[in-house]
């Protein structure tokens, strides 16, 4: 069985991490197993943790007309779920459901704040990291709007 370390070491998010810093956030991570239809988290409830996706897939859901849950993005392996940990409130803006069974390295969110405060660096060198995936989330959003509400001829 593999360390979580190890399971750190082998996501993209971590490539490049020195083996000092992986073992620091290892220290506030556990290795989560979802069933297929089960919540990471639900909108509105306290944003305490965040998921490096390892196997399996997530949907991004938000509530739409009618109460109905409209996905607005899925996440697969390799990928990161639950940014809103970084920003006050601190509450989830969606829910993510597992679409499979899904492995993800959880990363209290408490444990990595207070790991910032005391390393100023690591805190800089994973604002970093988290801030590309927001990046490429906010892309891949532009993407699909471009595809349901865009023109031909349109930039």
């Amino acid at each position: 069985m593999r360390s979580v370390a190890e399971l750190l070491r082998a996501h993209p998010l971590f490539e490049g991490l020195d083996d000092e810093t992986v073992e620091q956030l290892a220290g506030c991570a556990v290795n989560r197993h979802f069933a297929p239809d089960e919540y990471l988290f639900r909108t509105g409830e306290p944003a305490d943790h965040f998921f490096m996706l390892r196997l399996g897939g997530v949907a991004l859901d938000v509530v739409g007309p009618g109460e109905r849950e409209l996905v607005v993005d899925t996440v697969g392996p390799g990928g990161v779920v639950g940014i809103s940990w970084l920003v006050p409130p601190y509450r989830w803006a969606n829910d993510a459901r597992a679409t499979e069974s899904t492995s993800a390295v959880a990363l209290n969110a408490t444990c990595l704040l207070a790991r910032f405060d005391e390393d100023p660096r690591l805190g800089y060198q994973m604002l970093q990291r988290v801030l590309s995936a927001m990046a490429d989330r906010l892309y891949s959003a532009r993407i699909r709007l471009l595809d349901l509400y865009g023109t031909p001829g349109a930039r």
